[in-house]
């Protein structure tokens, strides 16, 4: 794990927490290239009213919109949770160098169902996993209320 891993991850697990405090589930993405932020983005499933709007196909197309093409060499995505199998599907085509994520996700995470990343792609797991989860739990205990 890099040092800059658990600062990247503490900016996305911010738009985490915008996330929640929208009503949406709590996940929150950061694209970095060349040690700069060039994208920021958190569910938007419930406020656009469309189930692929998941933090990471929406920091997918900002970082992409910013680079001005559609594949995200050299960058890296931070996200809270691990992707289920379409954002990993969007991650595959984009290209992603690195991948880094917080809470495992064993029910429908890309792993579970085994859902292959771009060959190239190097992934990190379980960075600020505690605090990422938490986030997760404390969203779903308040929605069971």
């Amino acid at each position: 794990m890099e040092l800059d891993d658990t600062y990247y991850m503490n900016i996305a697990l911010t738009e985490a927490k915008t996330a929640f405090a929208k009503g949406e589930i709590p996940v929150g993405a950061v694209v970095v290239c060349q040690g700069r932020i060039i994208a920021r983005a958190h569910n938007l499933t419930e406020q656009l009213n469309d189930v692929t709007a998941h933090a990471e196909m929406q920091a997918i197309t900002a970082a992409a919109n910013f680079l001005g093409g559609k594949y995200l060499k050299d960058c890296t995505l931070y996200v809270t949770l691990e992707p289920c199998q379409m954002c990993a599907g969007a991650l595959y085509w984009s290209q992603v160098s690195r991948l880094v994520f917080g809470a495992s996700d064993p029910k429908r995470g890309f792993r579970v169902m085994q859902t292959q990343l771009h060959p190239k792609t190097q992934v990190t797991s379980h960075v600020l996993a505690k605090e990422t989860s938490d986030l997760l739990h404390l969203f779903f205990e308040t929605r069971r209320q």
